[in-house]
């Protein structure tokens, strides 16, 4: 049977969730610790792996209970309903690969220094991460629908932009990197680089016979990217 559809809670509903006290919430009439923001992260732990191994289809708010210290009816208090729970955990997954960019500093170095540290993060997170590629491509079989319903991933992923303009224009700048090139291109293209070793990596290793998760291959692999984007832009 299909899971209930009901609207996805704006974001305001979310966050007064957090605030409210234990008198209010389903945790309380069932006798758990009342502790939002634990809850919710456990919450987002566990769908996050059910929605990227099956996506917003396959995924069922039942096993996501399950697997967690809430239950069935404090997810829909949470986050609404199915949908609400999927934009939550889109908001979250790109929410951390941001929150790291943003940390690098990279302001600090010289740019094309700079560039190759952007460009082997973005290699080396993307390996580490499958299931937000998992997501990624989930939502991109939706269109964007859901991606397109948060205002919050339209913030998070400006000061992305931003932060690779910033060292390309210093690059320009300085004579290392040539002139005319979009960012958003730029940034395009080590996303596509980066993501096909996960997204790929299974069938490629069985056509050709290589094994593609053989760290010195990892590591050359990245640094084969890294090389060709720096390429690209140089002067």
């Amino acid at each position: 049977m299909n899971e209930p559809v009901r609207p996805a809670p704006a974001p305001r509903r979310r966050r007064a969730a957090k605030t409210a006290s234990a008198a209010d919430t389903p945790a309380a009439e069932t006798g758990r610790t009342n502790d939002p923001e634990a809850t919710m992260a456990d919450i987002l732990d566990v769908a996050t792996r059910e929605f990227a191994a099956k996506g917003l289809a396959g995924a069922r708010i039942d096993e996501i209970a399950a697997a967690t210290r809430t239950s069935k009816r404090m997810i829909y208090y949470y986050f609404g309903s199915k949908e609400g729970l999927y934009v939550a955990v889109l908001e979250e997954a790109y929410r951390r690969i941001r929150h790291i960019e943003t940390d690098m500093h990279l302001e600090d170095l010289e740019p094309e220094t700079a560039l190759r540290r952007l460009v082997a993060f973005t290699c080396d997170y993307q390996r580490s991460n499958p299931d937000f590629i998992r997501l990624v491509m989930n939502e991109n079989m939706h269109h964007g629908e859901f991606l397109a319903q948060s205002r919050l991933i339209q913030q998070l992923n400006v000061p992305a932009i931003n932060l690779l303009r910033s060292v390309y224009e210093r690059g320009v700048r300085e004579g290392v990197f040539r002139c005319g090139i979009d960012p958003i291109d730029l940034h395009m293209s080590i996303s596509a680089l980066s993501v096909f070793n996960v997204s790929n990596r299974h069938t490629f290793s069985l056509i050709f016979k290589h094994d593609f998760d053989d760290p010195a291959a990892i590591e050359a692999r990245r640094d084969s990217i890294v090389e060709m984007i720096v390429r690209f832009v140089r002067a």
